[in-house]
């Protein structure tokens, strides 16, 4: 970690919480609520470098969202705000992973604009990493919805950052499923890197980010797409961060780094297949912090993304993320303050988890086998990595078996 602490940015807005498709859609906005609420009782957002702001009004939506999204999409999404039973499908809405609820355009810009004021805040130097756990909805399309998500707040921050000077933006996405939406939005874009490690498309949605798929003609080895095989664990999983993302990163040179910190690789998340714990999580935070001020000047955007188990892993896990940002780390071992437990219980019925972490680490770090090692062609998990090696490293002028 960085020794020196950075000013960090948090943007939080009780209306964050408007974006919800209903009780029984996976996505529910307690996740936000618990999360700020932890992040309070640790005294994550007290820290003297940690700023909370809330979201500024944008004066012309229209104009901002059709950056990166089409009209007729935008169009769309408002006429299904106004009236929620009219939702046009062709455009994703009215879906049962993406109900129309009133407001639904007015709240999904709101996440898009916060994520967009963070990448101005970080690359003017108004301060040197931002959080928002609220955004990374990296599914959706220029002229559809998917996935849960309506605007893509992702791709109209990096946008935002190409339009004001930025020549190299590396985006990294470790959610369960494919960074889909920012990947095509910037498919033929050699400014952007996108790079996503998920698990394989074969089983999950969106049934997309292969090996293969490696950006447009113009921008061949700007999409980095790692697929890991369902039931891959801690170990596996940050094997495969660090034996793919450092060193693309470093052959490309971002002058900042946006990432996504979806957190439904957990082993108890109801939507996918994998096995990792938040301590992994927490060591993947760590180390993507680590890059940014490596590479980036400290220069971080942090976002949020998918997470389906709504009070012991969400929570944590970008309670995590915000205190790595905020250079202050929390121990696993440290407890979960009873007063955040307590309305835990009252509200859901049950207390939610003891500690900070899931006791898998050793003495604060999870261990795995260094890429340095040699890969094994009988392990699963190094059979994908060097898929993605063999298909991305020749395009940065990487070895595939040293680098």
């Amino acid at each position: 970690m960085a020794s020196t602490p950075s000013s960090v940015r948090v943007v939080w807005d009780d209306r964050f919480t408007q974006y919800d498709f209903g009780d029984s859609h996976p996505m529910n906005p307690v996740r936000l609520d618990l999360t700020t609420r932890l992040a309070r009782a640790l005294g994550v957002l007290d820290l003297p470098n940690v700023e909370v702001h809330p979201v500024a009004d944008e004066p012309d939506l229209d104009g901002f969202l059709t950056q990166v999204h089409t009209p007729e999409f935008v169009a769309a999404v408002k006429a299904a705000s106004a009236d929620p039973d009219h939702a046009d499908q062709a455009f994703g809405l009215g879906t049962e992973d993406d109900p129309a609820f009133r407001g639904i355009h007015e709240t999904s810009a709101r996440i898009a604009v916060a994520t967009r004021d963070l990448c101005k805040a970080v690359w003017e130097g108004e301060v040197d990493h931002g959080v928002n756990y609220c955004g990374g909805l990296h599914h959706a399309m220029a002229d559809r919805a998917a996935g849960f998500c309506i605007y893509n707040d992702v791709a109209l921050g990096i946008k935002w950052l190409l339009d004001h000077g930025a020549e190299r933006v590396a985006y990294v996405d470790v959610d369960v499923h494919h960074g889909d939406g920012v990947e095509r939005i910037f498919w033929d874009d050699p400014r952007v890197l996108t790079i996503s490690v998920h698990e394989t498309g074969r089983v999950l949605f969106p049934g997309t980010g292969f090996p293969g798929d490696i950006g447009g003609p113009d921008a061949q080895g700007s999409a980095v797409n790692v697929e890991l095989p369902a039931g891959t664990g801690d170990a596996g999983w940050l094997r495969a961060i660090h034996a793919v993302v450092p060193a693309v990163l470093r052959a490309f040179k971002p002058q900042i780094m946006v990432t996504q910190q979806g957190c439904d690789s957990h082993y108890s998340d109801p939507l996918a297949h994998m096995a990792i714990s938040i301590d992994a999580q927490r060591t993947a935070f760590e180390t993507i912090h680590d890059l940014a001020h490596e590479l980036c000047g400290g220069r971080w955007v942090a976002l949020g993304g998918g997470g389906y188990e709504l009070v012991d892993v969400v929570p944590r896990s970008w309670t995590h993320l915000t205190a790595v940002a905020a250079h202050h780390p929390i121990d696993l071992e440290s407890a979960v303050p009873q007063e955040w437990r307590d309305y835990v219980t009252t509200l859901v019925g049950r207390p939610g988890p003891p500690r900070m972490g899931d006791g898998v680490a050793d003495g604060g770090h999870v261990w795995f086998r260094s890429w340095a090692t040699g890969s094994d062609p009988d392990n699963p998990v190094d059979r994908a990595v060097m898929a993605t090696r063999e298909a991305i490293f020749p395009h940065h002028g990487l070895d595939i078996w040293f680098d």
